[in-house]
């Protein structure tokens, strides 16, 4: 058995419908199924067994002998969230006991961190290890993910195969039910679709013009790609922390054009002060250093946005569905 959690989730079930798709019938779904927004992203998963969360854990230890792998996607995700109990309960001690099981059990595990534990990056985009004890995130889910990611690297007993991946800014189908959390890129084409124009957030710093704040904008299926690959090539000389982005950052301008070049448009951008209460912890600039990861032998190109945003676009969301 292959275990995703968050399958009812954006990546999850992304990664979850690629497994299944590739042969992998024999999947353990785990989420919270009483978000009914969510149950379409299971849709094509028939025969996988679904676990409740909130026991997930006790299913593990009676049944650890079955499980081939852990992919640990679930989280709060959500950065106007300020009630630090929420990630604390969610996205670090639920974490630490399924890496704690993992370690127990000795199964192989890969989870989800985040670019958001980057801050506002006086650090840099370096994925080394030796900064993660000195990087101050924005917002309490930032934290929530880099208070992991020290705790894991502080551990003695670490699962025999671990990764953690620092998501950049992922976009892609499945994202439908993320509210005010889903990308740019689906909030511009229900926008586009409505009102005939986008409309961008205005910089409220006088070192970026209007729509020139820089994302790393990454594909969710480049994002299913790496996580198969790490599936397949448990190299233990790989564990750690990986960033996954494309490695270039672009414009949300970039973003908008490429929205409408997809469906053929002419350019109709606005924009539109961000809100307060985000304004304060907007990140301006992302950018990933992606040399760590091709150390592991991924050698496959990144979508750059203009595709990426096409392939969303022609072939998901202006057929009127966003399944993956």
């Amino acid at each position: 058995m292959i275990v995703v959690t968050g399958a009812a989730g954006f990546i999850g079930s992304c990664v979850a419908q690629h497994l299944y798709r590739q042969g992998y019938k024999d999947l353990v779904l785990v989420d919270d199924f009483s978000k009914v927004d969510k149950l379409p992203n299971l849709s094509g998963l028939e025969g996988a067994l679904q676990v409740p969360r909130n026991s997930f854990v006790e299913w593990l230890e009676e049944n650890h002998l079955s499980v081939q792998f852990i992919i640990h996607l679930g989280a709060r995700t959500n950065t106007t969230e300020f009630d630090k109990s929420i990630f604390d309960k969610l996205n670090l001690e639920y974490s630490k006991a399924i890496w704690r099981h993992c370690v127990t059990f000795g199964l192989p595990l890969i989870y989800a961190s985040s670019a958001a534990t980057y801050g506002g990056g006086e650090f840099g985009y370096d994925d080394n290890h030796e900064v993660v004890h000195r990087l101050s995130p924005l917002n309490p889910y930032g934290e929530s993910k880099n208070e992991f990611d020290k705790w894991a690297l502080q551990q003695e007993r670490k699962p025999y195969f671990w990764i953690g991946l620092k998501f950049f800014n992922v976009y892609g189908p499945n994202e439908y039910h993320k509210g005010r959390m889903a990308s740019v890129v689906l909030h511009a084409f229900k926008q586009l679709q409505q009102k005939g124009g986008v409309s961008l957030f205005r910089s409220h710093r006088n070192d970026y013009a209007d729509g020139e704040q820089k994302r790393d904008f990454v594909y969710v299926k480049d994002v299913v790609s790496v996580i198969m690959h790490f599936m397949l090539n448990r190299n233990e000389s790989f564990n750690g922390l990986y960033n996954l982005g494309t490695g270039r950052a672009q414009t949300f301008l970039d973003l908008a054009n490429a929205l409408f070049n997809s469906l053929g448009k002419e350019p109709n951008i606005s924009f539109i002060d961000t809100p307060e209460d985000i304004r304060d912890t907007y990140q301006y600039f992302t950018e990933a250093n992606m040399d760590k990861l091709r150390t592991t032998g991924y050698e496959k190109a990144f979508m750059d946005l203009e595709a990426g945003v096409s392939d969303y676009v022609q072939n998901h969301l202006d057929k009127g569905y966003n399944h993956y």
